[in-house]
């Protein structure tokens, strides 16, 4: 269950557009800063997700139809759908 409610917010912001900011939440208030991380573009295949942000710290299992598959990466995580990036989100870890 916590797998889809997470996979509807990666959609979600999926289909909200690309934007450079992190959410903070600061003494009970969500805050929202530019981040400079860089992260894979959408578009972009696994391979060369790969070859320029190395091995993943961990690979999910594919979910659904289209496959949907999530890679974590220290301080983001990368959503795919097939093998194309649909998003990627700065995460805390």
């Amino acid at each position: 269950m916590r797998s889809r409610q997470l996979l509807t917010l990666l959609l979600g912001l999926a289909v909200s557009g690309t934007a450079l900011a992190e959410t903070v939440v600061v003494n009970d208030q969500v805050q929202v800063r530019e981040s400079a991380l860089q992260r894979p573009k959408r578009g972009i295949s696994m391979s060369d997700v790969e070859r320029q942000f190395g091995a993943p710290l961990s690979k999910h299992d594919t979910v659904g139809q289209p496959p949907i598959t999530r890679w974590d990466y220290n301080g983001f995580c990368v959503v795919f759908e097939k093998d194309r990036v649909i998003d990627s989100v700065v995460t805390s870890g």
